[in-house]
Parts: structure tokens; C-alpha cells; sequence
């Protein structure tokens, strides 16, 4: 596939799920903590708690689970 060198350096992102809140009517949590995901580029608030760094981004934002 050839894409725009924008479209190639903005791939989506490999994320372990480290938690999960309850989700919505609208969005149901459809992931468990553990899983691997795949998340837009640009998603989420990147935090930084004890030294670690994590994404906290929207179940809306997950692109596929990865097993």
C-alpha cells in the first residue's frame, strides 16, 4: 500500500490495558485488564504516575484487541 508520509508516521499505537473503568450506555468496556489493544495515534491524556507513564484513553478510541 502507498500512503502520504503523513499517513505513515502517524500509525495507531500498541497499548496494554493496565485498567478499565465501567464504560457507558452508549460505549460498553469491551476490553479486560491485560489486554494488548491498537488505539488512534492521537488519542487519549498521557499521565505520568510514580515515574510510569500511561495513556488513559476512551473505549471509543480502541481499534482492535489484538490476541
Amino acid at each position: 500500500l502507498v500512503g502520504s508520509e503523513m499517513c505513515i508516521r502517524d500509525r495507531p499505537e500498541f497499548m496494554s490495558v493496565a485498567a478499565v473503568g465501567p464504560g457507558t450506555e452508549k460505549y460498553p468496556m469491551t476490553v479486560s485488564v491485560g489486554d494488548k489493544v491498537i488505539i488512534t495515534k492521537y488519542s487519549g491524556t498521557n499521565v505520568k504516575v510514580d515515574g510510569k507513564e500511561y495513556t488513559i484513553a476512551s473505549v471509543k478510541d480502541i481499534l482492535a484487541v489484538v490476541e
